[in-house]
């Protein structure tokens, strides 16, 4: 840390992690079973060595001169990780004893050898600059350039400014006929901002992969991913305006931000013509905007009681605008959600259910307007023929927040916070199936199954599948799959929770002092206690606590006693 003077100083920082790994494995002769042993006596060794080092450099200068306050931030990171891997293995069924692999037996493929490396480098400059005049009108700029080694050459580096302004209009002159507003401020800011996904982008994504096979006999390699040297960062442009109030001496206060973000150049997986295989690409944008607001409110403020409320609420929501890969039936029907052009991000879709026949058995529009059984073809990616699918809606709530309240009697504290969310869909479990067996286990669903002619009219669960069925039609299985992604298998994600509540003592300064501490206080926490409100499709399930596919176990309720001393 340097100061040349007053106003400016530079801080210089450098980490070095170096990790060296060694592992070494032999086995002498042991016994697998009564009168049986292993004799191979396999050796085994492995070595690694990870360097991380990371390099940044900063410049700060404050000054403030008379109503005027600046700020600069100017400053440089490096960060650098290399690995390598070097790995060998082989047997000799005569050595019980010397576990070096110089003892492993020569014979052709007695021994493996293996090793691996990678580097990944990122650097980035960047600068921040803020102004405020008597900290009543605010402004800041930031810019930052990153360049990051998993791109291309001509990918590698992105420019990513960002301004906000600020204006606490309270401090006017002109606000001070208005006492009951205690404080309000205006807010808006614009941005570009960059990301690489690490679950989609490897160190060396860009260059493809290759396998080992054989061709003719000899050795050969394959492509097994397709390079992509025009892969490049994903972007976003956000622009968001908010306000701040506080009302009666900020016993009341409310923010509200609202914002419109477009996102460009998002990764994904392309199913390229040329090879007929899936490569990492570029492949969409996207448009979202949302509403946020949070409400605190001091409702009751007495010497001996108090009572104190939260209310957060958000609404967000999103749409596809370029989509360069097509999508199955089987990818849009999924319970994980599915990319497609005009709809949210993660979107389900459903079969048609055109209800049971005579025999029990499901029936369904098709992808080309037929009424069928098992007609259903799950790989279609055509998109006209994929039109037929009905759209259930995202997986991914569009409405969340919470409320919580606080109150508090003398030494006795209660709070209590509830939960919410609305607007996803879920795919309810996969249960049906064209044969069973003894170990399936089954939902109350099957009580209203099909079981004679006629029922057809009042129940949309489907027969057991006899063996005569399963014998007339090979492909039953494949209407009964169409069944599990079909809209009568969707139920509504909204939910309402009771999150916790907790009852607090403080004991009184008489019983701390003959106690001898500071302070003693308790605590009872109950957390994930019930439902308030859920869609009953579920059956009791939690629909806040899903898996693929399904409503997975919701994490338990939890009950927590604590006792705090302060010495």
């Amino acid at each position: 840390k340097i100061k040349p003077f007053e106003d400016l100083t530079i801080n210089f920082k450098g980490d070095w992690f170096y990790e060296f790994y060694n592992f070494e494995r032999f086995y002498r002769t042991y016994q697998t079973a009564p009168g049986q042993f292993n004799r191979s006596h396999n050796s085994s060794a492995q070595t690694q060595r990870n360097l991380t080092q990371t390099y940044n450099i900063l410049f700060n200068y404050n000054k403030t001169f008379g109503d005027h306050s600046l700020s600069a931030l100017l400053g440089w990171e490096y960060f650098h990780s290399k690995y390598g891997m070097l790995s060998g293995s082989g047997y000799n069924p005569n050595n019980n004893y010397f576990r070096d692999l110089q003892y492993t037996i020569t014979e052709e493929g007695a021994r493996q050898l293996d090793s691996s490396h990678s580097k990944f480098i990122t650097e980035s400059y960047f600068m921040r600059l803020n102004y405020d005049y008597q900290a009543k009108y605010i402004a800041s700029f930031t810019v930052r350039r990153d360049g990051i080694s998993k791109l291309g050459q001509d990918n590698r580096w992105g420019v990513f400014p960002g301004l906000s302004l600020g204006w606490v209009f309270t401090k006017e002159d002109f606000m001070k006929k208005y006492p009951w507003l205690s404080f309000g401020k205006l807010r808006t800011s614009f941005g570009r901002n960059g990301n690489v996904n690490e679950n989609w982008v490897g160190n060396y994504t860009i260059q493809g992969a290759f396998a080992q096979s054989l061709y003719n006999g000899s050795q050969a390699f394959t492509l097994s991913s397709i390079p992509n040297y025009f892969l490049t960062w994903e972007t976003s442009r956000t622009f968001e305006v908010g306000v701040d109030l506080g009302f009666l001496s900020n016993r009341i206060n409310f923010s509200i931000d609202a914002y419109w973000r477009n996102n460009y150049d998002l990764i994904g997986y392309f199913n390229s013509q040329l090879y007929g295989e899936f490569m990492r690409a570029n492949v969409a944008s996207m448009r979202s905007h949302g509403l946020e607001f949070t409400l605190s409110t001091q409702n009751i403020k007495r010497k001996n009681f108090s009572w104190n409320s939260d209310l957060i609420f958000s609404h967000t929501k999103n749409k596809i605008t370029d989509l360069y890969s097509p999508a199955r039936i089987l990818d849009l029907v999924q319970g994980t959600g599915f990319p497609l052009v005009g709809y949210p991000v993660r979107s389900m879709f459903s079969i048609p259910f055109r209800g049971l026949n005579k025999e029990g058995l499901p029936t369904f529009l098709d992808q080309n307007g037929n009424i069928t059984t098992t007609g259903i073809y799950f790989q279609e990616r055509d998109k006209e023929k994929t039109k037929f699918l009905k759209y259930e809606g995202p997986i991914d709530p569009t409405i969340t927040g919470s409320l919580g309240n606080s109150f508090r009697y003398k030494n006795f504290s209660l709070n209590i916070f509830v939960t919410y969310s609305f607007g996803n869909v879920i795919r309810l479990d996969d249960i049906f199936s064209n044969e069973y067996d003894d170990l399936t286990s089954m939902t109350k669903e099957f009580r209203n199954r099909w079981v004679v002619p006629g029922n057809e009219k009042t129940t949309n669960v489907p027969v057991i599948a006899s063996r005569r069925q399963n014998f007339n039609d090979s492909n039953l299985k494949y209407a009964y799959s169409a069944y599990n992604y079909s809209d009568v298998r969707v139920a509504k994600g909204d939910f309402i929770r009771m999150k916790e509540i907790s009852l607090g003592y403080d004991f009184p300064k008489s019983i701390v002092k003959i106690l001898g501490v500071n302070t003693l206080a308790m605590k009872l926490q109950a957390t994930n206690l019930f439902l308030i409100y859920a869609d009953k499709k579920l059956n009791g399930q939690d629909p806040e606590f899903f898996n693929t596919g399904g409503v997975a176990v919701p994490t338990p309720k939890q009950f927590t006693l604590t006792l705090r001393l302060g010495l």
